[in-house]
């Protein structure tokens, strides 16, 4: 599969489309194949090294929307086929398939398309929490 990753700190021209392994889920884990991401601040920021417990290569991204392929041992709340958001990763959503816990799978109504579910999880929040929690 295609996936953009960080071998280096440093601004985008550390990006790199690279063919890297299918991850596989885990025990409570799902495989998405995503149709959508989100690319957030947050991002640049790590890719620029401030988070020191990023461990290189490294695949960013947390938000993102898409179908569930493949259901991992004990999954229980997700079926193959289901239309997910997520609001974070094991593996990384600047992918075309991304392993995520089960804590961090949401359903996707049909009338939400794969970009705006991709834009629910830290756009949607950012904005609900600056208006109603800070400037009330």
């Amino acid at each position: 599969m295609k996936a953009i990753r960080v071998h280096q700190f440093g601004g985008p021209e550390v990006l790199r489309y690279e063919d890297v392994p299918t991850p596989q889920p885990g025990p409570g884990e799902f495989l998405v194949r995503l149709h959508a991401i989100g690319v957030n601040p947050v991002e640049t920021y790590q890719r620029s090294g401030s988070n020191p417990a990023i461990k290189l290569p490294w695949t960013p991204g947390t938000d993102g929307a898409g179908i569930v392929e493949l259901v991992g041992p004990d999954g229980r709340s997700f079926k193959a086929g289901d239309r997910v958001y997520i609001s974070d990763t094991v593996s990384g959503a600047y992918a075309e398939l991304a392993v995520c816990h089960e804590a961090h799978l949401h359903r996707l109504p049909d009338s939400i398309t794969f970009q705006q579910g991709a834009a629910i999880n830290i756009p949607y929040a950012t904005a609900y929490r600056a208006l109603f929690h800070r400037a009330r």
